[in-house]
């Protein structure tokens, strides 16, 4: 699939105006795309009031020192549905967010830290929702909706392309949860 840079990025305006304007707080845990989609939603005027915070770990430790279980990274790989479960919900625990996702995966490469878990264009992320989504009984929900995705990405022109196709998933899925 060709991805196109300049429709992404108008994607993710139209996404944080809607942030905005729903008064949803949103934070991310990303690897793969290392920062790309925080990056993308701080590019609209006005996103301080929803974006609390962002995490790179584009490590393993860095995942765990963020409150990835180490357990879930040897259990399942660093390149799991487990994972991006666990990225999401660590980052919205950790800045109290409504939204978190969490981003892993390898691009066009091998990782040549986790080599038998990386497989070229496979990417995994996870979209964790606390809206206030009342429960039958009236009180809040106890802890976040997590919901996890595969990708499988083809070759892309650069590192760079790379991000924005995973970002556009995550935009394709996300604005159809808030629409």
């Amino acid at each position: 699939m060709v991805y196109n840079e300049q429709e992404i990025r108008e994607h993710y305006h139209r996404l944080t105006r809607l942030l905005i304007e729903k008064q949803y707080t949103i934070t991310t845990m990303e690897s793969a795309t290392s920062g790309q989609i925080a990056s993308l939603i701080t590019d609209t005027e006005g996103s301080s009031a929803v974006l609390k915070g962002a995490f790179i770990t584009y490590s393993n430790e860095a995942k765990i020192l963020q409150g990835v279980p180490a357990e879930t990274i040897e259990k399942y790989t660093v390149y799991s549905r487990e994972t991006a479960e666990a990225m999401a919900a660590a980052c919205m625990k950790a800045y109290g967010a409504q939204i978190g996702i969490g981003v892993t995966g390898t691009m066009g490469n091998v990782d040549p830290a986790n080599p038998e878990a990386s497989v070229p264009g496979q990417v995994y992320f996870a979209i964790g929702m606390d809206l206030g989504a009342a429960c039958k009984d009236g009180t809040q929900s106890a802890k976040p909706v997590i919901e996890s995705f595969h990708l499988e990405l083809a070759p892309q022109p650069s590192r760079l392309m790379y991000k924005l196709a995973v970002a556009e998933e995550v935009f394709k899925v996300l604005i159809a949860k808030l629409a």
